[in-house]
């Protein structure tokens, strides 16, 4: 328990503050309006915090503080001394990918224009990051023909000075040859410029230059060099098409994205400058604190534009949720860029689209970051041993089974059981129930039954000879339900019944604090926030949901499209199908007599018969 300091002691102004374990090392980092305040919240039940937060101060040893003289203050500070000294508590930030730039190295005598990943150097100017590096290749290729500063490297430069001979760049015309003096330096820092104020957006002034150099060399009657201006211009032309419009020509935002679980995020920015995406970044945080989605977006924008944003500072930043006291994010915003900066929701309109859109990509950047995770053969051998270890499982689980319920206020109740084989989904192995014997709101008695049904099995099966044994042959090395110590309490008394209680090991996972039970301890079981294990259950959990949700919904689609004239013998769908098209609906059928119903010379007295019983035949009361 970190050492609480004494009453009084404790500053009531901005400032960040440091828990530091018993060797001293920081292990939290955060930041407050008031100290005093804040530091208070920590120094109370562990039972009333949440269960990360409770950890860490149950693993620090003291608390320190730095007062500062304003909020704004207290945030810088408090990224300076993440950075210095990365927490083990708080929430980490890293790209999903090397995005690449364009960039243009101003520090050279000659500048270059190359795509580049990785570190960037101070001096140059950096356009992007982009998607895809073909893309940005594409569109340099187009600009080049417009623009032709060098593309090569620095040796290959020097290579053709001494040799005095241009390479193959320059007689295509996508170099102005600086290397062999074919170019003044003047009209090659021109070139740069104008790239420069390109790829910025100044697209109009450009296209209008280059319309009037090639007229002007039509009315001089030089016609080849106005083909040139031409094919230059249709270049230009082209990678202007190749920008996604998003706003207005004099509109600066970004837009943030963001799809998340318990435990990870995936967050896509795209950057619009002068109403065009002239880049986006993607990132996954690891959720080592508990956030809200509020709380997370201000994590976001602390991390992001601290970071040196080669597109300089937006008018605007877009965000599912207004991170609190968002003033002092948009005062720190407007203090690097120098004018106001707004931070805010957007509600309709192109901005309320792209959000979604970006939105879209954030979750399918999600989905893939989880999917190969998951593939990952080292990964789930790691997600097995950490089962066996924080368990105490006599084997790792080779074979895992989780099961849940879904209903609808008691009605169409069902249960799934979904395994998982060596870490990965085996559907063929999948099975659902539909509860037979539950009245009401009941989900540990439908547990039971579920569990009952399939283990009951499972003791038939076993005693077959192999070649005669069924579905439920195999059982579990673990057994996990979807719920707290209630449904595990269900699952052993199951188990204790059947005799199974000492074979098949059995846990529960709580969505509520991602929270494991095991037989035998009141506490849960501590699995680290980040280890393969806990992302393991997790994913059983929440694919044992979905499947429990999908037949509910199955069953509850068929109830409510069930018509009473279905299972009538004798009446297929050809002849209902005429039935209810003569009499005029399913209403009329309801109405009609029996001697209506045996005047129909095509239905059988039998069925008309059938069909007025049926139709006429008290509703049974549930």
């Amino acid at each position: 328990m970190a050492l609480r300091p004494e009453p009084g002691t404790i500053p009531d102004s901005p400032g960040s503050y440091q828990f530091k374990d018993v060797g001293g090392r920081i292990i939290y980092v955060g930041k407050a309006k008031s100290l005093r305040n804040r530091l208070n919240s920590y120094f109370q039940d562990p039972r009333n915090l949440a269960t990360r937060t409770a950890q860490m101060v149950a693993t620090a040893d003291s608390v320190d503080w730095i007062e500062v003289d304003t909020e704004v203050d207290a945030l810088m500070l408090e990224y300076s001394l993440i950075q210095q000294h990365q927490p083990r508590f708080n929430v980490r930030l890293r790209d999903d990918k090397s995005y690449p730039f364009l960039a243009v190295t101003l520090i050279d005598d000659f500048p270059r224009a190359m795509v580049m990943r990785g570190r960037r150097k101070r001096g140059n100017r950096y356009f992007g990051p982009f998607g895809h590096a073909y893309a940005i290749r594409e569109t340099l290729d187009l600009l080049l023909r417009t623009f032709p500063i060098r593309t090569c490297s620095d040796n290959k430069l020097e290579r053709h000075q001494r040799s005095e001979r241009p390479c193959l760049l320059f007689h295509i015309e996508k170099c102005a040859g600086p290397c062999v003096g074919e170019v003044s330096q003047d009209e090659y820092d021109r070139m740069v410029r104008e790239l420069i104020r390109f790829l910025e957006g100044d697209t109009d002034e450009i296209v209008v230059e280059l319309e009037a150099s090639m007229q002007a060399a039509s009315d001089a009657l030089e016609f080849e060099l106005a083909a040139r201006y031409r094919d230059r211009l249709t270049s230009v032309r082209k990678a202007i098409e190749k920008q996604q419009i998003a706003g207005t020509k004099n509109e600066d935002f970004d837009v943030i994205g963001i799809a998340d679980d318990e435990l990870e995020a995936a967050v896509q920015v795209f950057f619009v400058r002068r109403g065009r995406v002239a880049g986006r970044r993607g990132l996954v945080v690891d959720k080592v604190e508990d956030l809200d989605r509020a709380e997370l977006v201000a994590v976001i924008l602390e991390r992001l534009y601290h970071d040196d944003n080669p597109l300089g500072m937006p008018k605007a930043v877009f965000v599912p949720d207004l991170p609190e006291s968002v003033g002092v994010y948009e005062e720190w915003l407007a203090f690097q860029r120098g004018s106001r900066v707004e931070v805010r929701i957007p509600q309709r309109g192109d901005k309320r689209s792209l959000h979604e859109t970006v939105t879209h990509n954030a979750n399918e950047s999600f989905k893939r970051h989880r999917l190969k995770r998951a593939s990952d053969h080292n990964t789930r051998a790691k997600a097995l041993n950490e089962l066996q270890e924080h368990l105490l499982l006599p084997e790792a689980p080779l074979r895992i089974e989780c099961y849940d319920m879904s209903h609808l206020q008691g009605t169409d109740y069902v249960g799934s059981m979904v395994v998982f084989e060596d870490g990965i989904p085996a559907k063929r192995e999948y099975r659902r129930f539909k509860i037979q014997t539950v009245d009401g709101n009941d989900d540990f008695a439908a547990m039971e039954e579920v569990l009952s049904r399939r283990l009951t099995n499972y003791l038939v099966e076993r005693e077959k000879p192999a070649h005669e044994q069924g579905k439920f042959a195999y059982p579990p090395q673990l057994l996990l339900v979807d719920g707290g110590k209630g449904q595990l309490s269900s699952a052993m008394k199951v188990l204790d019944e059947l005799g199974l209680g000492a074979s098949i090991p059995v846990a529960s996972l709580a969505k509520q604090f991602e929270e494991v039970f095991v037989p035998g301890r009141s506490d849960p079981v501590v699995i680290p926030r980040q280890s393969e294990a806990l992302y393991l259950l997790q994913r059983l959990r929440d694919e044992s949901h979905r499947f429990a949700i999908s037949y509910h919904r199955q069953l509850r689609g068929k109830r409510m499209t069930k018509s009473i004239l279905d299972d009538i013998p004798g009446l297929g769908e050809t002849r209902r199908k005429r039935l209810i098209k003569e009499l005029g609906g399913v209403g009329k059928v309801k109405a009609a007599t029996l001697d209506t119903l045996l005047e129909l010379s095509w239905l059988p007295d039998a069925v008309g018969q059938a069909i007025h019983d049926k139709v006429h035949s008290p509703t049974p009361s549930r």
